[in-house]
């Protein structure tokens, strides 16, 4: 038969690769003071970037999990099966202690040193992160009742992955998750209805309907229901201590718009068996600091889905050639692909920025726990905003083939929203900020002064923070236009970041595009000056060694 055609101008396959060969994270993992984490977060990285890894992430998307209420013989089991692929991923994860090491480890950086391998990881799959994350905040929940803590919390943060519905006691590690929602309530848990009745042994019977639990498969599960006391929160155990299964329900798996290999689950509670965490009348104040952790995961996540868009859609123009150059060489590419970069390392910056403040935070520095406080939901709400349109744009580099799975830049743009709506949509991430500045007032003035650091090393900047002085004092319809101030403490957090620590060529191609307004409402839209070339750079994919 006589070829029809001969293939040329294709991308080589994106493997191979150094995840952690990243500049802006590596810095950011120094400043930390976690340098001593880079050997194993370059290991992580080559892992993260190479074609095995790839498949694991592929094929536990392509193959979703599934729900089996009954076993053959009528038997209700309440459980999920996963493609084998899944449970590398976690394996992995757990493994390399992303899902809790900074619990017991006392080395300065811990958080900031797990939150690198987060991001690097991360972009490999970003389903499985879900539970991962959830452990790592069930830690400081479970807190707040000693005994409980001191109970499992040798189990949670073991980088062991023992898959499997067994008594918590007899398994090498544990996974956690989180049961807040109701169908009625969404993210008002306080119109909750399932309710908690005290027994006599000290532990409680809860009944009611969680319309949204991901990861059902979890070992223990940190749930929020009304005691007598009001809204508290309760550690639910899987199994029990005599091996039988509690009850709790799986009713049906959500289908998702993306986020396909981990499971999402309605769980209805039948008199299942919990254990008051924290006070009676305190649930919402017990498990924020949980919800806390997870939306520095949500900052983290978007920061990293949008590097890997950043680094496919540079490894795509470098290689593909159009009009007679490569596509890196057009000047209206370079300017999409720089602005870009450019999105991905402001983000990446103000996401670990954020972990070495939890570091500082949790060794009683009370100036970063204010600057943590307000930040992460500054940056909650803006960072995990800008991840689908940056998405859409990264896949748009690819052409028609990055409208095609094999690509796999269709999960990417699938994935991206979900950071937004996980742990509050974006309207309840900016009114948290709000009810942080009214409740706190010194967050403002610690937020400020984490600005001020900056001060007199770029004008754009400078009238950036004078203008948002003049928004934060200006109290009329403040909660009508709580987006667009959040939305200009964000910028202004990430310019004076990147001033202060960044690439000088992204630092200035953000405070002309984002701050001094000379951009459009589209990527790809930086004014001249800026050096497109140092910036495109920075995210061209590094061979692992």
């Amino acid at each position: 038969m006589t070829a029809t055609h001969e293939v040329t101008n294709q991308v080589p396959l994106p493997y191979g690769h150094d995840t952690a060969a990243d500049p802006a994270l590596l810095a950011a993992l120094h400043r930390a003071g976690a340098g001593w984490a880079e050997p194993a977060l370059r290991e992580l990285g080559r892992l993260a970037g190479s074609e095995q890894a790839a498949e694991w992430g592929r094929l536990a998307n392509e193959n979703p999990p599934v729900l089996r209420t009954h076993d053959r013989f009528g038997h209700r089991i309440d459980e999920v099966e996963f493609h084998p692929h899944w449970h590398e991923l976690m394996r992995t994860a757990v493994g390399h202690g992303l899902h809790a090491a900074p619990w017991r480890d006392e080395r300065p950086g811990a958080h900031a040193a797990r939150a690198a391998g987060f991001f690097v990881w991360g972009q490999v799959e970003a389903g499985h992160t879900c539970p991962v994350s959830m452990t790592y905040a069930a830690v400081p929940a479970l807190r707040a009742t000693p005994a409980l803590a001191a109970e499992f919390e040798p189990l949670l943060t073991a980088t062991e992955y023992d898959f499997g519905l067994r008594e918590p006691h007899g398994k090498r590690g544990l996974i956690a998750g989180m049961s807040m929602t109701e169908k009625q309530g969404g993210s008002d848990v306080r119109a909750n209805t399932t309710t908690a009745v005290p027994q006599p042994d000290g532990s409680y019977r809860l009944t009611g309907h969680k319309w949204f639990t991901s990861a059902p498969m979890s070992d223990l599960f940190l749930a929020l229901a009304q005691a007598p006391g009001g809204l508290s929160c309760f550690l639910l155990p899987r199994v029990l201590p005599d091996g039988t299964r509690n009850r709790l329900r799986l009713q049906r798996l959500k289908d998702k718009l993306g986020n396909k290999s981990n499971a999402s689950a309605e769980i209805e509670y039948d008199e299942a068996y919990g254990l008051l965490v924290g006070e009676e009348g305190r649930g919402v104040r017990t498990i924020i600091e949980m919800v806390n952790m997870t939306r520095l995961d949500c900052t983290i996540g978007a920061a990293s889905g949008m590097r890997l868009g950043a680094t496919r859609a540079v490894q795509h123009a470098l290689h593909r050639r159009a009009f007679g150059r490569a596509l890196v060489d057009q000047p209206l590419m370079r300017n999409v692909l720089a602005d870009l970069v450019v999105e991905s390392e402001a983000a990446t910056t103000v996401a670990m920025r954020l972990a070495q403040a939890t570091d500082a935070a949790l060794a009683g520095d009370e100036r970063e726990a204010l600057v943590r406080r307000l930040g992460l939901a500054v940056a909650k709400y803006w960072v995990c905003k800008r991840g689908p349109a940056h998405a859409a744009e990264a896949l748009e580099c690819l052409g028609g083939n990055g409208y095609v799975e094999e690509s796999g830049m269709p999960r990417l743009y699938r994935e991206a929203p979900l950071v937004s709506i996980w742990e509050g949509s974006g309207n309840v991430a900016a009114l948290d900020a709000l009810r942080a500045m009214a409740k706190h007032p010194e967050t403002v003035d610690a937020f400020l002064g984490e600005l001020d650091a900056a001060a007199g090393a770029d004008r754009r900047l400078d009238a950036a923070v004078a203008d948002l002085r003049k928004r934060l004092a200006d109290l009329d319809q403040l909660e009508y236009r709580t987006r667009r101030l959040v939305e200009a403490m964000a910028l202004a957090f990430q310019g004076s970041l990147l001033v202060r620590y960044g690439d000088p060529a992204v630092a200035d191609a953000f405070c002309a595009s984002r701050l001094g307004g000379d951009h459009g409402a589209a990527f790809g839209t930086l004014p001249p000056g800026p050096d497109a070339a140092a910036i495109i750079d920075r995210a061209r994919p590094v061979p692992a060694a």
